[in-house]
């Protein structure tokens, strides 16, 4: 920050768009900038920043970083300004209260250093005079005022207007408040349009996926985020020709001429010429400047869409149910290749792995068969982990004959789906190849959909975010938009639920407030040397670990059966003279307490809290000793697929399924049915009243019970409902189902799926992009809605 003034200028902006006190902001401004992590702030300094959440301060640290950027780009301006000895109170003034970058920008157009242009040629040609003339006196014959500047360089009357409309139209394109005034305009009442690059291109093979596109036209304003993408990505690929539309041109060349102070309706000689100009300035300067901006406005409201989606279906993946600590069998499906066996204990350590060939073309299913039933017996084996690629249902049904032989003998065996989103990126990782250096890598695969079902959380933060597919078009966002945010959702997941220090992967521990990469490794290199800690003070010891990281991340780390019971909680050494106090006041001991929900109940917050520790820091203090060190995420439970149910012909219009969530994106959810093909739920049907985001309905990872509406055999398309009374083909659209059409703006033509198709895609791809095919918009009844997705021929 460059003085007191713009700090305070910048929390108090803040505290206005958070609705919270500026002295809150400045607190947690005050901790960021110390090094305090967001996670750390929400869980451990409540006093301080009136107990803003983790959404706020997250929030509130994106928002300290642009307005920082702002006032760094504000200084930058004035002092160039100020070195052209051009920065008047009224210029100085603007600046100071631009709220925006670009405002900054359109206010420092005229100052900006350029190339010489016309403009300026003309004006050193001497023709500013004659503009300035001709504005202010229509009634002037533009032509004889005109021969009055020919000399030198200006060897005629065309020359000399042309010098001097030059410089009228430069001057209005750099008229901040014009060019403000148009952007937000065209903004509100331009339309995007898209057709096919060429005829040819529209009749090729590739170009078929974006077939909903060759005629298409929808308002800026009103285009979802995944449309937009769709469509940027069709003009990358060379299929289709975008333009924008601005509207009227008439409405822009009237805000020209009253910015350059012409009457319109005055009927001089020089008007016609005036109005021309003001033409000019909108066609070849302003409406070229709008069309680039709002396509840049366009594509980042987009990719904020995107990433948000993205990230709250990384926040659910991330905590998803884990099966906990129990031995498990990862199998990777395959056909020629054959299925990856690999058997993990409950700590995740790898015990035992195979390769079994059930299936075509080899078909040893005894074989197969034989061979996981001794893996059981040998390991004590209670959860079967199968991934959901290629093969998933034939592996499945063999998953499903050995739990029947299992069960013959008295014996118990539970068996998941799990997504294989991403395995074969952390198979093929650095990472990967130094946890398993003798491993072959298609069995890393099979090892980590077995520690999936474990701990989803544990075995996900080795992957990279976005190699995760439960994104909207995720390879089409920037990626340093996207991975800070993707980061910022995987530290939140890590620290609410908590690390145990004695077990956890370099990859886990980087994740935790405070703890970077080579601490991490620090951290694991130590315990490795030395053997467990036994308690939080331990990792003073190990180096490169000082207090500000401990700090940060103690309260984040769990040490189960350790020195101190409290080492396991969530209550922060720090505050450990707190808890001695709650314990002399009710005169048991810390055995006797933790877990003691009938006295820990009956002590007021408030009679333990002091200048340090206020009332929120002693209430978390009290939850996490009535249950110390709990795991946030939901119980485990497993989807269980029907049987006889294998490909999408299988389906029939009317059958209730039971299902997972693979991935929800704005127009609705995935589910897994079991047929090698997700199904989408449109947000239109998934509950009987209005849904503005499904994610308020269903999260990635939820099992859930859907009804088949419709099934496209040819086009793998696959119509479900969470409304388990809808009717197949009912086309009347109920009240609450037409309301989910409200603020929508159709296009030009239906608005049908308007996504590349999944025609020919490979089965999995969990990228929600291609996905988004069987995307409709909401158009009311489930019916149509599926109609318009192409589910009906």
């Amino acid at each position: 920050m460059n003085s007191i003034a713009a700090v305070k200028s910048v929390n108090a902006r803040i505290a206005e768009e958070l609705s919270v006190a500026e002295s809150q902001v400045a607190a947690t401004v005050r901790l960021l900038d110390e090094g305090s992590t967001v996670p750390f702030i929400a869980r451990y300094r409540k006093e301080v920043t009136g107990s803003l959440d983790d959404a706020q301060l997250r929030l509130l640290d994106e928002r300290l970083r642009y307005l920082r950027e702002l006032d760094e780009r504000r200084t930058a301006v004035l002092a160039s300004i100020e070195e052209q000895g051009k920065l008047t109170d009224e210029l100085k003034a603007a600046l100071n209260a631009a709220e925006t970058k670009s405002r900054v920008e359109d206010i420092y157009l005229p100052y900006k250093p350029k190339r010489r242009t016309k403009a300026q040629i003309a004006r050193e040609n001497g023709l500013e005079p004659l503009a300035d003339r001709l504005l202010a006196d229509p009634s002037l014959v533009p032509e004889d005022v005109a021969a009055e500047y020919v000399a030198g360089e200006v060897p005629d009357v065309d020359k000399a207007l042309e010098g001097a409309r030059h410089i009228l139209i430069e001057r209005v394109s750099e008229d901040a408040e014009l060019v403000g005034a148009v952007r937000e305009k065209f903004w509100a009442e331009g339309a995007l349009r898209t057709q096919p690059r060429t005829e040819e291109v529209g009749k090729s093979a590739a170009a078929q996926k974006f077939r909903d596109y060759f005629d298409f036209s929808e308002p800026l304003e009103k285009m979802p985020s995944h449309r937009v993408l769709a469509v940027m990505r069709g003009e990358k690929e060379e299929v289709l020709s975008l333009s924008l539309d601005a509207g009227e041109d008439e409405a822009y060349q009237a805000m020209v001429a009253q910015t350059l102070g012409v009457d319109t309706t005055a009927a001089g000689p020089t008007t016609p010429w005036l109005l021309g100009t003001a033409r000019l300035a909108w066609r070849a300067k302003l409406m070229i400047t709008a069309t680039l901006d709002a396509r840049v406005r366009l594509r980042k409201r987009a990719e904020d869409d995107a990433v948000a989606v993205f990230a709250e279906n990384l926040g659910d993946l991330l905590l998803a149910a884990p099966a906990g600590a129990r031995t498990t069998l990862g199998l990777d499906p395959g056909f020629r290749t054959g299925v990856k066996v690999a058997v993990v204990d409950g700590t995740g350590k790898v015990l035992d792995t195979a390769v079994i060939y059930p299936h075509q073309p080899q078909k040893q299913w005894d074989a197969a068969r034989a061979t996981l039933g001794a893996l059981v017996a040998r390991h004590g084996i209670e959860l079967i982990a199968v991934g959901n690629g290629t093969a998933s249902r034939e592996t499945d049904a063999l998953a499903t004959e050995l739990i029947a032989d299992v069960q013959k003998s008295g014996g118990t065996l539970t068996k998941a789906m799990v997504s294989e989103a991403g395995a074969s990126v952390y198979s093929a990782s650095e990472y990967a190849s130094r946890e398993f250096p003798d491993m072959d890598v298609s069995l890393r695969g099979a090892v980590s959909i077995a520690r999936r079902l474990q701990d989803p959380l544990a075995e996900l933060v080795k992957i990279e975010p976005k190699s995760i597919g439960v994104g909207q078009y995720q390879h089409d966002v920037t990626p340093g938009v996207l991975a800070r945010s993707l980061d910022a959702v995987v530290e939140d997941a890590v620290n609410a639920v908590g690390v145990d220090l004695n077990t956890a992967s370099v990859p886990l521990l980087a994740r935790v407030s405070g703890v970077t990469t080579t601490l991490a490794e620090a951290i694991v290199a130590h315990r490795d040397s030395t053997g467990p800690f036994t308690s939080r003070k331990a990792l003073l010891k190990v180096p490169r670990l000082g207090p500000k990281a401990f700090e940060q991340c103690a309260g984040f780390l769990r040490i189960r059966e350790g020195d101190d019971p409290l080492d396991a909680s969530g209550v922060h050494p720090e505050a450990y003279p707190v808890v001695r106090k709650i314990l002399d006041r009710s005169g048991v001991s810390l055995a006797e307490l933790i877990g003691n929900e009938r006295t820990l109940r009956t002590l007021r917050p408030a009679e333990f809290a002091d200048d340090r520790f206020g009332v929120p820091t002693v209430t978390d203090i009290l939850a996490e000793l009535e249950k110390p060190g709990r795991d946030p995420r939901p119980a485990f439970a497993t989807a269980t697929f029907a049987a006889g149910v294998e490909k999408v012909a299988d389906l029939k219009p009317g059958m209730v399924l039971e299902g997972v969530v693979t991935n929800v994106a704005a127009f609705g959810a995935f589910v897994d049915v079991g047929v090698h093909q997700d199904g989408l739920v449109h947000v239109s049907a998934m509950a009987n009243k209005f849904v503005s985001d499904p994610h308020e309905v269903v999260k990635s990872g939820q099992v859930v019970r859907v009804k088949v509406m419709e099934v496209d055999v040819d086009r793998q398309r696959i119509g479900l409902s969470l409304r388990l009374d809808d009717e197949p083909g009912a086309g009347k659209a109920k009240p609450e189902q037409r309301s989910n059409n409200a603020g929508q703006r159709p296009g030009k033509r239906p608005d049908k799926q308007n996504q590349p198709n999944q025609r020919n895609q490979p089965r999995r791809d969990n990228n929600a992009g291609r996905r988004a095919a069987a995307a409709p918009a909401a158009n009311g009844s489930l019916a149509q809605a599926l109609r318009d997705a192409g589910f009906s021929k």
